[in-house]
């Protein structure tokens, strides 16, 4: 990285998120500066990212990380989850959302999110987009509160189903986070207790995994992914090719 003075990394207004996590490893700080490096080099001009992986593969606090060390180079970066793009729970008796496949097919709205943050940030002229339409835990929308894109700005997005065919031409780099399904219903059953309670394990296996294996199934994004991180250890993350994944 070089010299510049640090730029500032705006934050979904969701109540949906997590802090930036502290180094686990040297190793993991490496491999963090090397994709950030890997990005910058694209092109000076605004460059969108996207992250995907299994449920609790690490995902959202590896594009926090990601995001401030690119935010070191003076650039600066906007955080998005996709989960901040989910049609509203007032709108579920309308179809299937707790099946695997209704998860995969209806929950997330991808017109809204090319509408308010993908189109915007895509467009050169655009100054600014949203970082959040409906937040996930207290149904708020939030798609008026706008924050501003600069002509050099980076767009990290993260979030499941990420490279579907309705969003997967927006993105200038991709990235899978790996972890193996047994792990990924662990964490995630783990991190959603307070909400899930004692159904967490199950929601997390046969609803988040179900839809996981469907997507992997049907749009197979492995193979155009420009970066595999192996996410299973965090303070031992590895690059490793789509195949090894």
């Amino acid at each position: 990285m070089n010299s510049h003075r640090t730029a500032p990394v705006h934050h979904s207004p969701s109540s949906w998120q997590q802090p930036c996590p502290q180094p686990a490893s040297a190793e993991r700080t490496a491999l963090v500066k090397t994709l950030a490096s890997r990005i910058l080099t694209l092109a000076p001009d605004r460059l969108l990212v996207g992250i995907d992986g299994f449920t609790a593969a690490g995902k959202t606090s590896f594009g926090h990380e990601l995001g401030a060390e690119i935010a070191k180079s003076g650039r600066p970066v906007l955080r998005a989850t996709l989960d901040d793009f989910k049609n509203p729970w007032k709108d579920r008796h309308l179809y299937d959302r707790e099946s695997g496949e209704g998860y995969y097919r209806n929950a997330y709205a991808y017109e809204t999110a090319k509408r308010l943050l993908l189109d915007p940030a895509r467009s050169p002229g655009s100054t600014s987009c949203a970082l959040c339409s409906i937040d996930p835990l207290t149904q708020q929308d939030h798609s008026a509160r706008m924050t501003p894109l600069t002509p050099d700005s980076v767009l990290i997005v993260d979030g499941v189903f990420a490279f579907r065919p309705e969003i997967d031409a927006y993105w200038d780099f991709r990235i899978w986070l790996d972890v193996d399904a047994e792990l990924s219903v662990s964490r995630g059953a783990e991190r959603d207790q307070n909400w899930a309670g004692s159904d967490a394990e199950s929601i997390h296996r046969d609803r988040y995994l179900a839809a996981e294996r469907l997507y992997l199934k049907e749009v197979a994004p492995l193979p155009r992914m420009d970066a595999v991180v192996d996410n299973r250890d965090f303070g031992r993350p590895q690059l490793i090719t789509a195949a090894s994944a």
